[in-house]
């Protein structure tokens, strides 16, 4: 073996070790280590040592494992997330991804969609897929977490399907939200979203 290229994978084996197993990471993280092909090879190697597990193209997980579950995969969502940390992109998950984080469906998504500043894509993991939707600055500006899943999942549902049991379940979490984030968000949701949002502030005060 070239004592150059193992010098790469020693040295992002050392790397991952030291930061623990369950971390994503892609190869760009290793950039340092060697040229972009070395530090390919490199990976290579290690997946099929099965040190790494390749979750899509570029994308690498350093597992971690449970006596009794096996394999502990990322979800989705942390995916997601960690392609958009290092796409330094903001992201809001959509359709039955947002009401399942919200817990108004339970319903897990084989396709979860998000909205994003960055570049719009199809990412492909194992059966699933990650489909990333370029979207306006507005769609973006919500400053809460729960206001501005609410706001995806309620249009999910559509104006006028939402049943009596999920506005509750809406207005309980829209209890918790930071009143002035709440107050910020309702003002970009459509007309008919921004006064249930406002009708809980109001229920709340």
């Amino acid at each position: 073996m070239d004592t150059k290229q193992l010098s790469v994978e020693n040295r992002i084996i050392n790397h991952l070790t030291k930061y623990g197993r369950g971390e994503i990471y892609f190869p760009e993280d290793f950039s340092d280590y060697g040229t972009s092909e070395a530090v390919r090879l490199a990976l290579f190697r290690l997946e099929n040592k099965e040190f790494l597990i390749r979750l899509a193209q570029g994308i690498y997980l350093f597992p971690k494992k449970d006596d009794v579950l096996g394999i502990i995969h990322p979800s989705l969502d942390e995916i997601a997330k960690a392609i958009a940390k290092r796409d330094r992109a903001r992201i809001i998950p959509t359709g039955i991804q947002a009401l399942n984080k919200l817990g108004l469906s339970t319903q897990v998504p084989m396709k979860a969609v998000y909205l994003t500043d960055g570049a719009a894509r199809d990412i492909r993991v194992g059966k699933n897929n990650i489909k990333f939707k370029r979207t306006t600055p507005k769609n973006l500006a919500v400053k809460g977490e729960i206001s501005g899943l609410v706001v995806q999942a309620m249009r999910a549902i559509g104006k006028g399907n939402i049943t009596l049991s999920e506005l509750r379940r809406i207005h309980e979490l829209l209890a918790k939200e930071d009143q002035n984030k709440l107050t910020h968000d309702a003002k970009l949701a459509p007309s008919w979203i921004r006064q249930i949002m406002l009708n809980t502030k109001k229920q709340d005060s």
